[in-house]
């Protein structure tokens, strides 16, 4: 049989549009090749997988037909350490992530929503009314502090300012597309010194390492066992064999947990304040579904519904959802590669072969979203789709740890920002994505200005309007 095809322009051009304009490339591929088409995007020949019933193929045979290895998420490398998940591979992999899990799920996920109202109203707090100002720096501020101290455990003084300074001068080097292809070029990751880029980051992270290397130090000299944070829960997490993590594997778990954690969920927030904003009917209807919330706790005569309520709010998940799905921060998924011969999609494949699925492609399948350039999120409330065809966070072995902390931290946000302030976009020409790091980013950062808090103290009946945290932080 055939093997696929694919755009059959050079390598390095391809590549360069791969770095400018990466759904411009995607969407040009799938028109001419289809389902499936080789790239060379990444310097080496991909394919790209966007079928639905061809990606429950790859990720239900994870460990089968397909493996998941880490040691070729080379890209990965300048930001990760080789014992961090996105590097790990087969048992070292499963251990790791068994030990990571009970971190980002049931109680311990929920006892997160007090802090995240907190810090979200925090931030907007400072932004000066009239000002314009940038979602994704100020969703930037939220994520990090979020991640520090849910995460890291540190919550104030010198020490978090010092390490959330490290953290945001190294992510910051890859605010240009440009200089985001340094992941994807080999050459342009190699130490030429302390002006190069490379040489710039390498630094930059030792700063950090330095930091995050202090504090295991210190956690360990004085363990907490009330500790909520998840470094606590790893110093004292024990594997099957009754091993604990070294202090090597608690800082790459830490250091990718930050970092990919940070990055995402910030860009994934700064998105949803842009569609908001940009289509008012929707933020209507998220502030009319957040004021029912008021009106249950006017009944109850308790006037602060914990974060939990907020969180199933049934519109509230479909702005989300459709946050992820019209532009997914991550486009494609980590890659798998053919471990025996398979056919897929009518195509014979031989072992080594190495793929991706298509994120980004998935959700524009018009099959399944009509309209997919809209944002509806309706269509999440009429439709429930599968794992295959809905994948923001990917699929199978490799599916984001964090995506539970994620999408709490994004509704929490957005309805704590919503609730309480008026905000409107300061450039009313349509934000198109692009690369920042790893993530599809919102060119521009999303330009909005503060026009002034919402009347948060005007009563109905002796009840507050607006619904606040349980934790009394207003929402």
């Amino acid at each position: 049989m055939k093997y696929p095809e694919g755009p059959s322009t050079p390598k390095i051009l391809q590549m360069l549009q791969w770095v400018t304009d990466p759904v411009g490339y995607m969407e040009a591929a799938a028109r001419d090749y289809g389902d499936i088409f080789n790239t060379l995007v990444l310097g080496k020949p991909r394919l790209f997988v966007s079928n639905p019933q061809a990606l429950q193929q790859i990720f239900t045979n994870d460990t089968k037909q397909f493996t998941a290895p880490g040691d070729l998420n080379i890209h990965f490398q300048p930001l990760a350490g080789e014992y961090s998940l996105f590097m790990l591979s087969g048992t070292s992999h499963q251990r790791q992530r068994q030990m990571l899990m009970p971190g980002f799920h049931g109680d311990r996920l929920l006892s997160y929503g007090k802090l995240i109202c907190k810090i979200a109203s925090q931030v907007m707090n400072q932004l000066p009314p009239g000002k314009p100002f940038f979602a994704r720096s100020a969703m930037e501020e939220i994520s990090m502090q979020v991640i520090l101290q849910a995460v890291f455990g540190v919550s104030s003084g010198k020490g978090q300012e010092l390490l959330k300074q490290g953290l945001s001068s190294m992510l910051d080097i890859f605010q240009s597309p440009l200089i985001a292809s340094l992941f994807y070029f080999p050459g342009l990751r190699r130490d030429l010194g302390p002006w190069s880029l490379s040489g710039k980051l390498i630094r930059q992270r030792q700063q950090v390492d330095e930091m995050i290397y202090a504090e295991i130090f210190s956690r360990r000299q004085q363990p907490d066992p009330s500790g909520t944070d998840v470094l606590s829960l790893l110093i004292a997490a024990r594997d099957e064999a009754g091993e604990p993590m070294t202090d090597v594997e608690l800082h790459d778990q830490l250091l990718a947990l930050l970092i990919a954690g940070q990055e995402t969920t910030a860009t994934a927030m700064a998105w949803a304040l842009y569609w908001v904003h940009r289509l008012p009917e929707v933020g209507a209807k998220l502030l009319a579904e957040l004021a029912t919330l008021d009106r249950v706790a006017c009944a109850q005569r308790n006037p602060n519904p914990d974060p939990t309520s907020i969180f199933q709010l049934p519109y509230l998940t479909a702005v989300c959802n459709e946050t992820l799905r019209i532009y997914p921060v991550l486009p494609v998924t980590f890659l798998r590669v053919v471990q025996e011969s398979v056919e897929l999609l009518g195509y014979s494949l031989p072992p080594e072969t190495v793929l991706y699925g298509c994120i980004y492609l998935t959700h524009q399948r018009e099959d399944i979203y009509p309209e997919p350039k809209q944002f509806k999120p309706e269509r999440f409330l009429s439709r429930q789709y599968s794992p295959y065809e809905f994948l923001p966070f990917g699929s199978g072995v490799r599916r984001c740890i964090g995506s539970g902390l994620a999408m709490y931290e994004m509704k929490l946000v957005l309805a704590t920002i919503l609730s309480n302030y008026q905000l409107e976009l300061a450039d009313k020409r349509p934000v198109k994505p692009q690369w920042r790091g790893f993530a599809l980013a919102p060119a521009g950062g999303v330009k909005m200005v503060m026009k002034g808090r919402r009347d948060r103290v005007k009563k109905t009946s002796g009840c507050h309007r607006i619904p606040r945290c349980h934790s009394g932080n207003a929402y």
